[in-house]
């Protein structure tokens, strides 16, 4: 089983953002996870798809974007034009899921849907066939550098073995909190893409750093449950 390294650059020097992404390119990273903040749905406001466009000229790091937006329809053809490669919504900002998610497959990228921590997974369990992505937030989401929510293992441990039960191949993503002693507690409970903002970006050297959270990761998969079984 792949783990995936996702850095997130919320918490970046936007001064420095090219330099930023090109580095954690240089360094290994899988792919980059984009938070769009809207201000509504959640409090903090950040950047939009012609930022994710200059971006996109400078790597080629696929572009995971999360959308924590309010009406999150309005924003998929920007967004995808710019260059991204997923697009992942929140359920608690979908009035018909079902109907949003083909939406994202329509334009011929990747569709995830994120859950907040007091979100239950059955907002999801009629939709993972279609799903490429869940993710789990492991933080109330708004800002980066957020203690991790311990309770969050068990639901995805729960949702692993949905996602057993279905067949379905989707990546169990997680965001929030991740750092070197959280990152073997959300892998064993059956995570395999790991969003990393704050805790890497504080690091000296990011390349270490990656390297480091990539095989704690793959340890903790080794000899986890869901991997094994």
């Amino acid at each position: 089983m792949q783990i995936k390294i996702a850095p997130s650059i919320l918490t970046a020097d936007f001064s420095k953002l090219g330099d930023v992404v090109k580095e954690l390119e240089k360094c290994g990273a899988d792919q980059l996870h984009l938070d769009i903040m809207d201000g509504h749905f959640v409090p903090n406001l950040t950047f939009g798809p012609p930022v994710v466009a200059s971006l996109s000229q400078i790597t080629s790091l696929p572009f995971d974007v999360h959308l924590m937006v309010e009406h999150p329809e309005g924003l998929f053809s920007a967004f995808a034009t710019a260059g991204a490669k997923s697009l992942t919504v929140h359920a608690e900002a979908c009035t018909h899921l079902h109907r949003t998610v083909q939406m994202i497959k329509d334009l011929g990228i990747r569709a995830g849907v994120a859950l907040n921590p007091a979100t239950p997974l059955s907002f999801v369990e009629y939709i993972l066939p279609d799903l490429d992505i869940v993710l789990i937030m492991t933080v109330n989401p708004g800002w980066g550098g957020q203690a991790f929510i311990t309770t969050m293992c068990e639901k995805i441990r729960k949702l692993r073995m949905m996602l057993k039960d279905s067949g379905s191949p989707a990546e169990l993503q997680v965001d929030g909190g991740i750092n070197q002693q959280t990152v073997k507690s959300v892998v064993e409970a059956g995570a395999n893409s790991l969003v990393i903002g704050s805790a890497l970006l504080m690091e000296r050297d990011w390349g270490q750093a990656i390297e480091q959270y990539r095989s704690l990761a793959v340890e903790a998969a080794r000899d986890s449950w869901w991997c094994s079984s």
